[in-house]
């Protein structure tokens, strides 16, 4: 499978990205002609691509690491073992003498897939009013997209990820979501909810914990859908310095307009329809523990909020740019959207 993973330069980096997505091993190795290395490229390197804005169109090789660990072909294979765990890599390239790439080994061959004791809290209290009617009789996250329930599928989504440990916070039509999840062991993992009695918004939920983890929990508003990597998300929250993550999604918009730049009154130029590119928050967070310590007891308080006033006390928050499929199901539209959508992404 790793003759999958080989591409040449040239290439651009949304062609790259489209190997390692079909590949399993999730990784590119790009190769010259004749088959020797040049370097590698992984999910990390295209989400920082993304986060500097580099262009999907631009060649793999402006965003490739030139200088990859690797192994020889007669090196035995506990040497590619002990490198990945030397450097925290999950992959290992085997080459030849002449470099030519003959294999690669990958960290996930070594281990059976790791279970994560972290708590996942899914927020699902909202009213839904942009998207009455549908949520007269009937909590958003019970809404079924692709013929299958919203939170069922995100549930599903963090199961297949090694995740078993959830809270679910709950307000509006509540008794109908713990009646459908009940304690979880239908999906073979523990359920528990946030029972709010007034809405506290997506921080505020959170002060009802009843002790306080040992380790990050993720925080995923409950009317998204992606197929972002969570395991991915919490090993890069793990390796910064930050208190939080929050996970960010590329957003373009093109002006129907030329835009005029003038100074003063003389014209610089005019240029036709631009397509402006930001980032927007995508509704998924990984806090520290200590991060409970800064909301208020049982009071109204949204995660965004949270974030600003961390700010303000000159804490580290870093940024994870999703660049997997994701959508917010808040809108009319946004639910037809996905529904049209979800076979094709989540089937």
């Amino acid at each position: 499978m790793w003759k999958q993973t080989l591409v040449r330069p040239e290439i651009s980096i949304q062609e790259a990205m489209e190997v390692i997505d079909k590949s399993t091993l999730q990784i590119a190795l790009v190769v010259n002609e004749k088959g020797q290395l040049l370097g590698t490229v992984t999910d990390g390197d295209i989400r920082r691509a993304l986060l500097k804005h580099i262009s999907l169109t631009e060649p793999v090789a402006s965003i490739m690491n030139p200088h990859p660990r690797y192994i020889t072909c007669n090196q035995p294979r506990e040497n590619a073992l002990q490198y990945m765990k030397k450097y925290k890599i999950s992959h290992i390239p085997i080459l030849s003498q002449d470099n030519c790439v003959v294999g690669l080994e990958v960290a996930q061959d070594f281990f059976s897939q790791p279970q994560h004791n972290n708590l996942v809290i899914l927020m699902a209290g909202g009213l839904g009013r942009r998207l009455k009617p549908l949520t007269e009789n009937c909590p958003k996250p019970l809404l079924k997209v692709g013929g299958k329930v919203l939170l069922e599928t995100i549930l599903e989504n963090f199961i297949a990820e090694g995740f078993k440990n959830f809270y679910i916070s709950v307000n509006y039509k509540a008794q109908m979501i713990m009646e459908y999840f009940g304690d979880g062991s239908s999906w073979g993992v523990s359920i528990k909810y946030l029972l709010e009695k007034k809405p506290l918004g997506t921080a505020g939920a959170l002060s009802m914990l009843p002790l306080k983890p040992d380790e990050p929990l993720i925080v995923m508003n409950g009317d998204i859908l992606t197929k972002i990597n969570i395991a991915k998300l919490l090993e890069f929250h793990n390796k910064g310095e930050g208190i939080a993550t929050i996970c960010v999604k590329e957003l373009q918009k093109q002006i129907p307009y030329g835009i005029v730049r003038f100074e003063k009154n003389h014209l610089q130029y005019i240029e036709e329809k631009p397509i402006q590119r930001f980032f927007i928050n995508a509704g998924i967070y990984v806090l520290n523990p200590e991060v409970l310590e800064y909301i208020p007891s049982e009071s109204f308080y949204d995660i965004p909020d949270l974030i600003k006033n961390l700010i303000k006390e000159q804490k580290v928050i870093t940024v994870f740019p999703i660049r997997e499929y994701w959508i917010d199901i808040g809108r009319l539209d946004e639910y037809e959207r996905a529904n049209y959508e979800f076979n094709g992404v989540f089937a």
